[in-house]
């Protein structure tokens, strides 16, 4: 049994698991209540894993040294509570890959703003000729790179779910971005729990390594203040000079070599994407890439979708799909990086929003505001003494429609929903695809009828 592990789940986290366990000589046995995609289970018949689906085989899970978890569950989950009573040691999936590499780890964490950070950190990286593999909570799982892509670099997307697994997981550069509510429900409502799980980012991390943080959130702040912290500190702001600050008009870079960036010289747009580059740029640095390929990497990055996505300009109205937008926060991001007139399209399932902080953007800049939704009686009751124009649909094809005939030459059609999707699409990325297609569609009919 010394040499047999459980793995709990076969997203792709778990699959990742089995295949680089199996890979150093595991015996493997994969365990997942729901059902197996097709996908998984050609990947684990042809490695010869051992799996169940459609429920949890207890003698079969706990018969082992070592459970790796997916992230989604969490510590209350029984097996896992029993597992730790038997003493049976219980991870997350990026700990086990970490106890396998031999290479650096830069990781990337916050509640907003993470995925953008990661992919601009890795094509800096690779553009600066690293050899290195993209991972995480980004699309491919840290341990799959590791079975299959071993690397002198890894850049990683982390999560909190996945940070509450680690034990000595130990990136040579850690970037926490921001701090807002989230998840609250995994973490019993409690904010200092949710700050807690964010900061195992640097558990681990000491005098070798960076920690790049931004001084300018009041949650991470006050938690770097009551904490000793072991790593060099690289900090950014958008209000004070510092490591990596923006003066109103470039970003300024204070390391052993100073140089300066203006957002012009990037792909990225809005204010929250000066926070995103400044970390990219000083994680890029300190991993010892030139400041010449930096530049040059700024120039050629093209963002993930659904991310302040531009999908497309109809007479003169462009239109942009920001769907993976689910909360208030990320909505202020997206409102900061444009100026208006907007027509904003919001609404899905809401997740506990408090929408007094965005009030006053969205009363200067929101010429409109459409509610993509099944119930979306809280948004029009938060925005209806400052928004003219509201309207409401459950159809993409109307709503494109709808935010056109709203807008005028100039303005910009924003999809920033600041809620979760589920109660009309799959996902957000569903919504965002949907969303694209219809505003494609919709520009084929306007521009032939011109013809």
């Amino acid at each position: 049994m010394r040499n047999r592990i459980t793995i709990l789940g076969a997203g792709e986290s778990g699959t990742g698991a089995a295949i680089l366990a199996k890979a150093r000589g595991y015996d493997v046995f994969v365990s997942d209540r729901a059902q197996i995609s097709e996908k998984s289970k050609t990947e684990l018949l042809s490695e010869g894993i051992s799996f169940e689906e459609g429920g949890h085989t207890e003698e079969q899970v706990l018969n082992t040294s070592l459970v790796v978890r997916s992230p989604g569950i969490p510590d209350q989950n029984p097996l896992l509570v029993k597992a730790r009573a038997a003493s049976i040691e219980v991870i997350d999936e990026i700990e086990f890959a970490f106890r396998h590499i031999k290479g650096n780890v830069i990781a990337i964490t916050g509640t907003n703003g993470k995925t953008t950070t990661t992919l601009l950190t890795y094509h800096l990286m690779k553009e600066a000729g690293f050899g290195v593999s993209l991972a995480g909570n980004v699309g491919i799982s840290f341990a799959r790179q590791v079975a299959k892509h071993p690397s002198a670099w890894y850049v990683l997307e982390v999560s909190s779910f996945q940070l509450d697994g680690i034990t000595s997981f130990n990136p040579f550069i850690g970037i926490l971005l921001n701090i807002t509510p989230d998840h609250m429900d995994r973490y019993d409502n409690s904010m200092q729990k949710y700050t807690e799980s964010k900061f195992r980012l640097i558990r681990n991390m000491d005098e070798d390594g960076y920690f790049i943080w931004f001084m300018d959130d009041p949650v991470i702040a006050e938690e770097v203040s009551r904490r000793d912290i072991r790593p060099h500190q690289v900090k950014v702001s958008l209000k004070v000079p510092s490591d990596a600050y923006y003066d109103g008009s470039n970003m300024n870079f204070s390391f052993p070599e100073n140089f300066k960036v203006n957002q012009k010289e990037t792909t990225l747009v809005g204010p929250h994407n000066l926070i995103n580059t400044m970390a990219a740029v000083s994680a890029a640095y300190f991993a010892g890439a030139p400041s010449d390929s930096i530049r040059k990497g700024l120039r050629t990055f093209r963002n993930a979708p659904h991310r302040l996505e531009s999908v497309g300009i109809i007479n003169g109205v462009e239109f942009i799909n920001d769907s993976k937008a689910t909360n208030v926060d990320a909505v202020s991001y997206a409102l900061g990086s444009y100026e208006g007139p907007l027509v904003w399209i919001a609404g899905g399932t809401d997740k506990g929003n408090d929408y007094r902080s965005i009030r006053n953007e969205v009363g200067r800049k929101v010429r409109a505001l459409i509610c993509l939704g099944k119930d979306n009686e809280k948004l029009k009751q938060a925005f209806k003494d400052v928004v003219r124009i509201i309207r409401e649909t459950r159809d993409v094809h109307e709503l494109v429609k709808m935010a056109l005939e709203l807008a005028r030459s100039g303005d910009v059609v924003l999809l920033s929903p600041a809620c979760a999707s589920f109660d009309l699409f799959r996902n957000y990325e569903d919504r965002g695809d949907q969303f694209r297609a219809a505003v494609k569609e919709l520009k084929k009919e306007v521009e032939g009828a011109a013809a």
